[in-house]
């Protein structure tokens, strides 16, 4: 297409199975080219027999654990006083307050049949609310503890904190750790988030590791549980231990495993457009690699700037098991480094991750809604999803001519598969496109039967919002709706 016309649509003859593979523009290194038809067979990810209501159950069920343990240590008869109300209060404050930041913890394990059941999308939204939660609940510890002991001793609060501080070191590494779950919770809000870079975000939540260690040190010491009942003593020390556990496998065991058996570096680094390149990694034995399209990995170039950063992006071709590929656009920071990484860079892979695949699949027909360089895990879900002639349509949004990835591809695999492709290009308000071209209405002129198809979304967050809210506001069945955000 020539000029930022308002929209292309190109619906292709689908051409021989044995056409020519689409050629990638080499940079340096091998040549490779992105084949569209006849990938060696890859393994797809295990599917556990797990459902999200057996999550919910076995967090209810410890829950419940927890009270009933308290009521078993005879805590209901501090009910009886004004002081031992609020004292009440501020310990099951602390236990719930200790539970749940356990919770999070385990939300961020990268556990497969965590990522399988809600996807990391869900999980890091779960995981954000779970953790303020946390830090308000051990703050009420602090404050109604403080207040019931010294409503009990006749002194105020602040004579209270002051003997409680200077009287008992363990309340004191209790302090610092809620210092430092206050700290990780405001550098997690919203505000914070944007003024900070993900290295750094990242940074300062390795102190809740501390944090953790500190309460924990607190808890066994002077905690309820420790000191008066072996059982709960048990309980929650087999607590602490499953949750290091998860994260020790999965976080470090798994990754390590991966990318010791793949042995995985950059083969080539292609340039795709301005500020967008594909890198190109292979390795060993790469077909018994488990993987779908539509997933991610986390990966760490071993680069004396890059081992340390561990960054998320999705793979844009299809598994083929003698490749991995993913495209990436210079964002800024580590992403502008990554423009130029060398051919034979060792790589350290934590992954697949996500439920962006055709496994959730509802609907014989499938829609693909990309914005700029969202097209990553679409293009590979273009190529990948089984369906017959005419049931797969790609919309594809972006603003100028040069933001648009892939077109030769995306034209080749529309010919090869009958596919529907509608470019829509232009700046919103402009005189080409003077209203939202994914707005619900002008969706469903475009893609008429748009409520019999799946659909997937990837793109800017803005744009994501305003398509998965167009979605619901045409009723479009939750089920039938695909995403996942990649937000710190």
């Amino acid at each position: 297409m020539n000029g930022p016309s308002p929209a292309r649509n190109a619906n292709i003859t689908a051409a021989s199975a044995g056409a020519a593979p689409v050629a990638a523009k080499a940079s340096g290194g091998v040549a490779y080219s992105t084949p569209v038809r006849k990938a060696r067979r890859v393994p797809v990810p295990r599917v556990w027999p797990l459902k999200d209501y057996d999550v919910y159950a076995l967090l209810g069920g410890n829950a419940f654990i927890i009270l009933a343990m308290w009521i078993r240590h005879g805590n209901l008869h501090e009910l009886e006083t004004p002081a031992g109300i609020v004292t009440a209060i501020g310990e099951l404050a602390a236990l719930y307050g200790t539970y749940l930041v356990l919770i999070q913890l385990v939300l961020m394990s990268r556990s497969p049949w965590l990522d399988q059941i809600f996807g990391q999308d869900r999980l890091v939204a779960a995981h954000r609310w779970v953790g303020f939660s946390a830090i308000w609940l051990l703050f009420a510890h602090f404050v109604f503890t403080t207040v019931g002991y010294g409503m009990a001793d006749g002194s105020g609060p602040i004579s209270e904190t002051f003997n409680l501080l200077t009287t008992y070191p363990y309340v004191m590494w209790s302090g610092v750790g809620l210092i430092l779950f206050v700290v990780v919770g405001i550098t997690s809000m919203r505000a914070a988030r944007r003024m900070a870079s993900y290295e750094t975000w990242y940074a300062i939540h390795l102190y809740a590791y501390l944090a953790i260690a500190l309460s924990f040190m607190h808890q066994l010491v002077v905690g309820l549980d420790f000191a008066s009942d072996p059982m709960a003593r048990f309980y929650w020390i087999g607590l602490y231990a499953l949750t290091i556990g998860l994260l020790l496998v999965f976080r470090f065991g798994q990754p390590m495993a991966i990318s010791w058996r793949h042995r995985l570096r950059v083969a080539n680094v292609v340039k795709e457009g301005q500020d967008v390149v594909s890198i190109y990694l292979t390795g060993r034995e790469l077909d018994q690699l488990p993987v779908r399209a539509g997933q991610w990995f986390r990966l760490r170039f071993m680069t004396s700037h890059g081992w340390w950063r561990g960054h998320p992006f999705s793979i844009s071709a299809a598994p083929n098991g003698r490749y991995l590929r993913f495209t990436i656009k210079n964002l800024g920071d580590y992403t502008k480094l990554l423009q130029e990484v060398r051919v034979g860079t060792s790589v350290f892979v934590e992954g697949p991750y996500g439920v962006f695949t055709g496994a959730n699949r509802t609907k014989a027909r499938v829609l693909l809604v990309a914005g700029g360089i969202g097209i990553t895990p679409l293009r590979a879900l273009l190529e990948e999803l089984p369906a017959a002639r005419g049931n797969l349509t790609l919309v594809y949004r972006a603003s100028h001519e040069n933001e648009v990835v892939f077109r030769n591809e995306l034209d080749e695999l529309a010919s090869l598969r009958g596919a529907t492709v509608h470019y829509l290009v232009g700046r919103r308000g402009s005189r080409e496109m003077p209203s939202d071209p994914l707005d619900p209405r002008a969706l469903r002129r475009l893609v008429p039967d748009v409520f019999d198809r799946d659909i997937y979304v990837c793109g800017p967050a803005g744009m994501m919002e305003r398509v998965l809210a167009g979605l619901h506001w045409l009723r479009i069945a939750e089920s039938q709706i695909h995403y996942e955000r990649f937000n710190f």
